[in-house]
């Protein structure tokens, strides 16, 4: 079983410099994928820098398997880390990067050649084996890493932005490479990124930071259809969330600005009771605005008011950047026949089970009755039908 445990992990550098990881709790199961996202700083790198062994912990308590390992040289913790720069050595060839690091634990010539064997034969290395780095392209040089990690046959893979500087279709290629190999190995690991969609689509979960705090962990689409907070929706979505602040009318069931108008039907009266008369934040995907009330199908829906900055047509969809008659800016995700001009008002629709609040001052969730995995799948195939 390979568990990393972390307890209200701490770390600030210096006596009494700045706290950039703060009492983060996170247990990543046995065989998970474990996905930590955030943006630059936020802390998640130096997370995994600590339990690789490679940052030291101020304070809290780092376990993998029910071992302590505040204290454990990384050389003893049974992991294997893949770096954002390759870090292979230049003058070895591919089969000698390979083996580098079991011929440093002087392990057996025979089982240093089955390993290197096997792991070349996965990721398509063995005609490579003979070359250098210098002969070999971005994504080959990056199963070479993955390689060199997987020949150690460790407890835990850690990953640092792995694929950050392959070009957009490697990148997408080298990700799938590295779905296969969880699934084929079984072994946990932890991966840090701030791409979004390494994250929905690699992670068996996510833990998303922010400002070296943990905001929210979850399954992907758990993360995305139920955002603990306004940094969660919005750093989970491309384009991110909209997020418009509104006056509640708690007997109206509604929320109101100059350019808003939303019915709140998945709140409970008790709930919307205790924001009645406040400003609250109201938030809707883009690709839950529509141009077109018909397609609300006698649904109850909302409508946002104001006139096209900009208009991005991407081929298979259509974005719209318009700006609130009230204020603040908005886009929508629109199909791809939708044709609009700049400085043409427009009239925006949403379905009410679409719609998000959140607490103006906090920025937290205001829970709907509608939550939920039960709720957000049938909130997924409402949206999708």
């Amino acid at each position: 079983m390979a568990v990393v445990k972390l307890d209200r992990i701490v770390k600030r550098y210096g006596g009494g410099g700045p706290t950039v990881v703060e009492n983060v709790d996170l247990t990543v199961n046995d065989g998970e994928f474990m996905v930590l996202l955030g943006p630059s700083g936020c802390g998640k790198s130096t997370t995994l820098r600590m339990i690789a062994g490679l940052e030291t912990i101020s304070g809290g308590t780092l376990s993998i398997d029910g071992r302590v390992v505040n204290d454990v040289p990384a050389k003893d913790r049974d992991i294997a880390m893949v770096f954002q720069s390759y870090a292979l050595y230049p003058h070895m060839s591919v089969a000698e990067n390979l083996a580098f690091g079991l011929r440093r634990r002087s392990l057996p010539g025979a089982e240093i050649d089955r390993r290197v064997a096997q792991v070349a034969d996965i990721l398509g290395l063995a005609p490579l084996l003979a070359r250098r780095p210098s002969a070999l392209s971005g994504g080959q040089r990056q199963r070479v890493a993955l390689g060199r990690a997987m020949v150690r046959e460790p407890q835990v893979f850690l990953f640092d932005e792995p694929l950050s500087n392959l070009d957009a279709a490697l990148r997408v290629n080298t990700r799938s490479e590295i779905i296969k190999q969880h699934h084929r190995l079984g072994s946990t690991m932890i991966y840090v990124t701030h791409d979004q969609v390494e994250a929905m689509t690699m992670g068996t979960r996510i833990c998303v930071m922010n400002a070296g705090r943990v905001a929210q962990i979850g399954a992907p689409l758990d993360v995305y259809w139920q955002p603990a907070n306004t940094f969660v929706a919005r750093f989970l979505g491309s384009p991110p969330m909209n997020l418009m602040a509104a006056s509640l009318a708690a007997e109206s069931r509604r929320a109101a600005s100059p350019a808003l108008d939303a019915p709140l039907s998945r709140w409970t009266d008790a709930v919307l009771g205790s924001y009645d008369g406040r400003t609250v934040t109201l938030g809707v995907r883009a690709e839950d605005m529509m141009i077109d009330a018909a397609a609300m199908e006698g649904q109850p829906y909302g409508t946002v008011r104001g006139r096209t900055i900009a208009v991005e047509p991407l081929g298979a969809e259509t974005l719209l950047l318009v700006e609130l008659e009230s204020g603040g800016e908005i886009t929508a995700r629109l199909p791809r026949h939708v044709v609009a001009a700049p400085e043409q008002k427009v009239e925006l629709f949403f379905r009410a089970d679409a719609a998000y609040l959140f607490d103006a001052d906090s920025g937290n969730a205001i829970a709907s009755h509608e939550s939920g995995a039960a709720a957000i799948r049938a909130a997924v195939q409402r949206r999708t039908h």
